[in-house]
Order: structure tokens, then C-alpha cells, then sequence
């Protein structure tokens, strides 16, 4: 709990650094939260300052992961820098130092690198990043469901970068997103449980950990349908859920997918948006005599693929064009391209969807991991 005044102290002692603070980037990507260190009153004066983040200078160090500096009114040089991890962003590392050259801003770029390994270590034992990162109250259905996803919705590697993100619903409507790497595969899934609030979030609970349950034993892409589907059939009352599974082996290239009863994925190939038209199963839970199909989907260095819960596209989310956007978003890194997809469909729903709108961005560099 004390990593930002040790980074703090250590700035200042080298290189005289003042008003140290991190700013955490809260879990919808709109706005950013100071936490001072101690004895610094930094700039806005409290540890409970919000900063909205589009147009700002932190947003442009978040997008581009690129340091920021300029100078401030009293002569000194306003710097900020990105808190990240393996893709995985904790948000910025701003401070005011005396004087830059190429050595120090060297230094204070590795320092806030230092500075997210630390946390993304620390945050097992604390709620402190949980606390910096709310700034809106959570119900107990949105606890359960935030719980049920990753701690980082990022994640980078030599043969892919993954990025994530959930808009959630009023009363929460059961989606989750989840991933896994292992030493030579990639397992993602995406799912959208039956119903609304709590209800939704503990069938997601019980799918989510039948999946798991399932990966964790080594079971295959279809025993973990298979376990998925009858955890539900057992325990769900009635209930179903949609979902979508991808087993990708990282040095073969090939990748398996089960399809139930979930939106069709879209991949951008050579600068073409096309819809991958799977085979679709049953949504599990659903009795049916037909198994589980696993299909193979082809992907290529250089390819974009986006999965999606239908609530990127039902209702008023419809109004966006996701082909359009994700073409219009290529040049972007998948994280940037999560956030103008889930920006665009809280816009089109005035801030206030009726289903959970659920993304995953996956480009692949292939085995060689050019990029």
C-alpha cells in the first residue's frame, strides 16, 4: 500500500521530483482517480479527485503508452507517464521535476514500469485499486460480475495482444469475457447468461466456473462445453446461456471454436471486415441431442477478430456499426479499439444500456510474433 510513496521518494531523491501522484483509470475507461503520495498534496489537493479522461493529456499517454512532459507556470517540467503491464493499464505516473534530460525521463519511465508490477503483485491483498478504480457505486449484482472477470483486461505476447471490455447493464445482464494462457495455447471465452441482476450473475458464476473447472483439468474445447452445459442442466433451474469458446494453439496457428447460440465473430483481414458464419449450437443449458461441434477458424498474421455479446447489437446499441467502426479502429492497439467500440454503444444508449455490451479484440502476429 506504501509502492507510490517508496516510487515517490525515490523520484525525488534522484531527481527532485514533486506533486508524485498515481491516477488510476477507473473500470469503464472514462475517468481517472489521484492518489497522492503521502506528505504531497499534488496537484488537485486529495486523493478523491476525479479528472475526466477524453481530450486530455493522460488520455494521449494512455493511447500512445508514450511519456508526456511540458512545462508548468513555475518554470518547472510537467511530467506523465503510463503504469502498465503486458498491456494490462493501471493508469499514469505524474509528477513535477526541475529540469528532463533523456536519462531521467529514461529513469521515470521505469520506475512507473516498476510501479505496475508492484500493484498488479499488491492488488491480491488489498482493495485499495479496487477502491481508485470506482467511481460509480456498485450493486451486489455488478460485485459478482466484476469479480468473475479477469484482474487485467489486457493481455500481450509475442503471437497476439488481447484486449477486453464490458459495458454493463442497469441491472446487469450476465455477460462475461474470460482467458487463459497457457504454455503453448490461448483459451477464450465469451458468454451472456439468461436474465437480469442478481439472478444473471450467479448463473454466470456457475458457468464460469464449470469452464474453469474444466480448463483447469485439462479438459479439450468440447469437454469444456459439454461440463458447462450440464453444470447448468443440473444446477441452473431452467435457466440457459449463450457462449462462445476458442481454443488457439500458439505455435500450430489453429483454432478451435464451439459456437452456442452466440453472435457471429468478425474479422478484419487485409483491411475487409467480413462475418465468420459459424455452425451454431444450441445455447448451453438447452437440451439436445446434437453435441457440441467444434469447428476450425482461420486466422493469419495480421488479422483482427472481435467477439461480441448481443448486447452490441440489440436495441439501441444496434444504431453502431461495428463492421464499420472496426475497420475505421484498425490502426488502433486493441485496447484503444475496445474503448471506442464500448464509447460508441453507451452513446447510442445515452449512457444507459438495456443489455451488458461485452467485446474481445484479438490480433494475431502469428508464431513469429511480428507485428
Amino acid at each position: 500500500m506504501e509502492s507510490v510513496d517508496v516510487v515517490a521518494r525515490y523520484l525525488q531523491k534522484r531527481f527532485g521530483a514533486v506533486s508524485v501522484s498515481l491516477l488510476f483509470l477507473d473500470f469503464v475507461g472514462q475517468e481517472l482517480v489521484r492518489l497522492n503520495a503521502a506528505g504531497d498534496a499534488g496537484p488537485g489537493g486529495t486523493s478523491t479527485e476525479r479528472i475526466p479522461l477524453r481530450g486530455s493529456a493522460y488520455d494521449r499517454v494512455l493511447r500512445t503508452q508514450r511519456l508526456h512532459q511540458e512545462r508548468d507556470a513555475g518554470g518547472g517540467h510537467r511530467v506523465v507517464v503510463p503504469v502498465t503491464n503486458r498491456g494490462d493499464c493501471v493508469g499514469v505516473l505524474e509528477m513535477t521535476l526541475p529540469g528532463t534530460d533523456d536519462t531521467v525521463l529514461r529513469h521515470v519511465a521505469e520506475a512507473a514500469h516498476a510501479l505496475a508490477y508492484i500493484i498488479v503483485t499488491d492488488r491480491r491483498f488489498t482493495d485499495l485499486y479496487q477502491w481508485g478504480q470506482r467511481t460509480t457505486r456498485m450493486t451486489l449484482a455488478a460485485e459478482i460480475q466484476h469479480q468473475l472477470l479477469p484482474s487485467a483486461s489486457c493481455c500481450e505476447a509475442p503471437q497476439f495482444t488481447l484486449a477486453c471490455g464490458l459495458v454493463p447493464a442497469d441491472d446487469i445482464g450476465g455477460d462475461t469475457y474470460d482467458y487463459c494462457l497457457d504454455h503453448d495455447t490461448l483459451h477464450l471465452s465469451l458468454t451472456d447468461a439468461m436474465g437480469h441482476d442478481v439472478g444473471s450473475a450467479l448463473l454466470a458464476t456457475l458457468l464460469l466456473g464449470a469452464l474453469r473447472g474444466a480448463r483447469r483439468a485439462g479438459c479439450n474445447v468440447a469437454e469444456q462445453a459439454r461440463r458447462a452445459h450440464q453444470a447448468i442442466l443440473d444446477h441452473g433451474r431452467g435457466t440457459m446461456a449463450t457462449g462462445q469458446l476458442l481454443c488457439i494453439r500458439l505455435a500450430e496457428q489453429r483454432v478451435q471454436l464451439i459456437n452456442a447460440g452466440h453472435p457471429w465473430p468478425l474479422r478484419l483481414r487485409d483491411g475487409v471486415v467480413e462475418e465468420i458464419r459459424l455452425s451454431v449450437n444450441l445455447p448451453f443449458g438447452v437440451p439436445s441431442p446434437v453435441p457440441y461441434r467444434v469447428q476450425e477458424l482461420d486466422l493469419r498474421p495480421g488479422d483482427r477478430l472481435l467477439l461480441t455479446t448481443d448486447g452490441m447489437q440489440d436495441r439501441a446499441a444496434a444504431a453502431v456499426d461495428l463492421p464499420a467502426l472496426l475497420h475505421d479502429t484498425s490502426g488502433l492497439h486493441p485496447r484503444q479499439a475496445v474503448q471506442e467500440l464500448t464509447n460508441a454503444v453507451q452513446e447510442a444508449c445515452h449512457g444507459h444500456p438495456e443489455d451488458d455490451a461485452t467485446v474481445v479484440c484479438l490480433d494475431w502476429h502469428g508464431q513469429t510474433g511480428n507485428r
